[in-house]
């Protein structure tokens, strides 16, 4: 990655939303140059369902970002998650015309293409094609077919499916803020992106993002998503939980989940209790911590379960599929005191909570480096990937023009070698530059 290259990443969530604007330093690492934070208001389960609310915190953490860095946020790198979105696994292939020829881009495109030609429910819409693994004239396990002969292309993918209003509502709040879409990505990717390393992605690992509404789960394994879900449950459940077991309002019940909460009903004392003031010169209420524990470990047993299912239908018990790195927990529900020991109680799993400081400069504020802006890290993470490949491919493009050029001039009195000249080299768009790019021209059309 270059310096100087600068790229905006917006975290739409349940609870919250975040700016960050981020930039590559010398040493390949990321600068965190501005962060804005708001609540958000018009979101639920990661689903828009308040357009002017939203708007209006979209406005709000942009405009803190830009206050902190300085710079005038054009386009933003925006992560779409939320209850609708499902995934499947699909195999197709394709009949090649001519054998004698390598596999090369276009082939693969061709059998991508096929895959987004599937008949989904009414309303739905391709998210991501993920190619698993490949298949030439039965050979099976091809991570990399481009170089290779053959007459049949085969591959298993992994599908993401989402609902098409609730990622054109999101279009629609991000350009009545007056931004640009850059790029669409999947939450759980961009999570995954910034705290996962190579060699956990490789040897199999489970990445659960606790948020606000909904809890995503990626699962890689062989350094390939295999797997994604969100589950439409997070951390305000919990909180709402605590709001009606102990009879307080919302503020007060998600003080006493950060600060007193543990999903750990032994480690709290029967005689431990919090005094809360009560409301409108009420007596305050005395709450006890283990009886606040036992509420928060009841509906945290319930969220690890219905992960640990989706773990468990992606094979996960079969020699073949282990997940060695067991489970990487991260998102703002990761910070709750004891999470990691319940999850490895009910999962059987090696667990660790992810920070996304991996990728980030070494004078980051601390603050950044919380599992909270995992997400928000990691879209600019995939900014920043996007902005260095265009520069590459657009170099890849002005050299192979200038070369078909020097062969026009050299070869032209020879016919046989004008033939040989060097084909120039398309730019290639990936399905969620596609997607983008149809998700603006659908905002265009639409004004």
């Amino acid at each position: 990655m270059k310096e100087n290259m600068i790229s905006i990443g917006l975290d739409i969530g349940t609870t919250k939303i975040v700016a960050m604007i981020g930039q590559t330093n010398e040493y390949n690492k990321m600068k965190i140059l501005g962060v804005g934070k708001s609540i958000s208001l018009g979101v639920h389960r990661g689903v828009v369902n308040n357009i002017t609310q939203t708007i209006q915190s979209i406005q709000q953490a942009v405009s803190e970002a830009e206050g902190l860095s300085g710079i005038k946020v054009g386009g933003v790198t925006v992560g779409i998650a939320g209850q609708h979105i499902r995934s499947l696994q699909h195999s197709d292939y394709i009949t090649r015309e001519n054998s004698e020829q390598v596999i090369d881009e276009n082939d693969i495109e061709k059998l991508i293409n096929q895959v987004h030609k599937l008949v989904m429910l009414p309303g739905e819409e391709i998210i991501h094609v993920l190619p698993q693994e490949y298949k030439v004239d039965g050979q099976a396990e091809i991570k990399e077919p481009i170089g290779m002969y053959g007459g049949r292309l085969e591959a298993n993918f992994h599908v993401v499916v989402g609902q098409v209003s609730s990622i054109r509502n999101i279009g629609r709040c991000i350009k009545s803020a007056g931004l640009d879409l850059d790029g669409i990505t999947l939450e759980p990717l961009a999570s995954a992106n910034a705290v996962l390393s190579h060699e956990e992605k490789e040897a199999g690992v489970a990445l659960i993002d606790i948020g606000g509404g909904t809890t995503d789960l990626a699962i890689f394994k062989d350094g390939i998503i295999r797997h994604t879900a969100v589950i439409p449950f997070g951390g305000n459940v919990i909180t709402e939980d605590i709001k009606e077991g102990c009879s307080i309002i919302e503020k007060q019940a998600e003080l006493l989940k950060v600060k007193f909460g543990s999903a750990w009903p032994g480690e709290n004392k029967e005689n431990e209790i919090v005094s809360i003031p009560g409301l409108r010169g009420r007596d305050p209420k005395e709450i006890s911590l283990k009886n606040l524990s036992k509420i928060i470990n009841a509906r945290t047993v319930e969220i690890i379960e219905q992960v640990y299912l989706e773990i468990k239908n992606y094979g996960h018990e079969e020699q073949k599929k282990k997940l060695i790195a067991g489970i990487v927990l991260t998102g703002g529900g990761s910070q709750l005191k004891h999470l990691k020991q319940l999850v490895e109680f009910v999962t059987g799993m090696d667990t660790r909570v992810g920070y996304p400081n991996e990728h980030l400069a070494g004078d980051t504020d601390k603050n950044v480096t919380s599992p909270l802006y995992a997400t928000a890290v990691g879209l600019v993470m995939d900014g920043l990937s996007k902005i260095e490949k265009n520069n590459i491919e657009n170099t890849e493009f002005e050299n192979s023009v200038d070369e078909s050029e020097v062969s026009e001039t050299t070869f032209e009195n020879n016919s046989e070698e004008i033939e040989k000249k060097p084909e120039k080299k398309i730019k290639r768009e990936s399905f969620l530059d596609k997607l983008t790019k149809n998700l603006q021209d659908f905002l265009d059309n639409a004004e």
